[in-house]
């Protein structure tokens, strides 16, 4: 830009002082000539960094999921293609669920038969209730007969024999009633020990088996989002396992996202919803517009490692980070594919002396054409 303003200016300097000779051409034309543009050029350059700030380097990012299965097996099928886009939902590859459905199968039924346990343990309970009604009525009777005894014996009319028999007897009873009684707390313990709406047994099953179906539905590994799988290495046979070290694939979101990267002292004038504009070397002459989202006043060199040891300072300064701005895409620019990775340049454009934005807008534009030249020698 700066050498199409000179040689705009170089033109008006020919026609008026070479082609018409309107005005003389001495020491003092010449003086003022070559002033003019370095005096106005360095104005210019320097309003447009502070309110039309620039940059070489827009990024494209993009979320990048490793795919790790949740459950281990041999891979049966793998039918997505790489660097193909997908939807999500989309079968990225199945795990053999053979061991998963006989789990399944298993837990059903071992659920069936607990469930029919229920009927046989209140058999069992009206079993051990009768008992305990039937020994307690003996053990009533026998009680009686020894204070019948008893009473008889005190008199010197009873048999001593009887009486001593009568209370063994109710000792026998009442042992017999304590068993009676254990066995029907411990039916009905079975029987009413609930979770929820469901005997123990019954929901501890259910658990597992709700367990084992979630486990089968893990051998189909889905894509999490729309976009595409690369360095698709797995095949069919193989053996994967639930182990987030060792992905079995890469997966990238469609969805991205561009941040411009400034030096510390660009940004004061900038504040979110400003318009901005930015171009990509992978799409050669397209100017994208966006909006500021946010600035991300936060990078590396602003946070101390949690250490024992003291900061080393070094013998010289760091040189000072940058500070990213998020850029919010028009979507009018939603079906421009950016690669993951793409870099570019960009500018913002303040609310502040907008009539020197068009200097900017320009010189964006020319190097976005320059972007068609692939400058090498082979």
């Amino acid at each position: 830009m700066d050498i199409l303003l000179l040689g705009i200016y170089a033109s008006f300097v020919w026609l008026i002082f070479f082609k018409f000779k309107w005005l003389p051409w001495n020491t003092t034309s010449m003086v003022i000539v070559i002033t003019i543009p370095i005096v106005a050029l360095t104005a210019m350059i320097l309003a447009l960094n502070v309110f039309a700030p620039s940059t070489a380097d827009v990024r494209v990012f993009k979320y990048v999921i490793n795919v790790v299965p949740q459950v281990k097996g041999k891979v049966i099928a793998v039918p997505v293609e790489p660097n193909r886009p997908v939807k999500r939902g989309s079968v990225l590859f199945k795990i053999d669920p053979t061991p998963y459905e006989l789990q399944v199968r298993a837990l059903e039924a071992q659920l069936e038969n607990a469930i029919g346990g229920t009927r046989k343990l209140r058999e069992e309970l009206n079993s051990a209730t009768a008992k305990s009604r039937a020994v307690r009525a003996q053990l009533e009777l026998a009680r009686k007969r020894v204070e019948q005894n008893s009473q008889l014996v005190a008199g010197g009319a009873g048999d001593r024999f009887a009486l001593e028999q009568a209370q063994a007897n109710t000792l026998e009873l009442e042992a017999q009633l304590a068993g009676a009684l254990a066995g029907e707390s411990q039916v009905r313990a079975s029987l009413f020990a609930t979770v929820g709406d469901d005997r123990a047994d019954v929901a501890q099953i259910k658990a597992q088996l709700e367990n084992a179906r979630w486990e089968l539905s893990q051998t189909t590994i889905l894509a999490p989002a729309d976009g595409y799988a690369i360095n698709v290495q797995l095949r069919p046979g193989a053996m994967t396992t639930a182990f987030p070290v060792t992905p079995a694939m890469t997966f990238v979101e469609q969805t991205y996202e561009v941040v411009a990267l400034y030096s510390q002292n660009e940004l004061h004038q900038v504040a979110p919803g400003d318009e901005a504009e930015f171009t990509i070397k992978t799409n050669p002459g397209v100017v994208i517009k966006a909006k500021v989202d946010s600035i991300v006043w936060a990078q590396a060199q602003g946070q101390v490692a949690n250490s024992t040891n003291l900061p080393t300072t070094g013998p010289m300064a760091i040189p000072p980070g940058r500070f990213g701005v998020k850029l919010d895409v028009d979507p009018k620019f939603a079906d421009v594919f950016l690669p993951a990775g793409a870099v570019g340049e960009g500018a913002i454009y303040t609310q502040h002396v907008q009539a020197i934005h068009i200097l900017r807008k320009v010189l964006l534009r020319v190097s976005t054409k320059l972007d068609y030249l692939v400058l090498k020698l082979h």
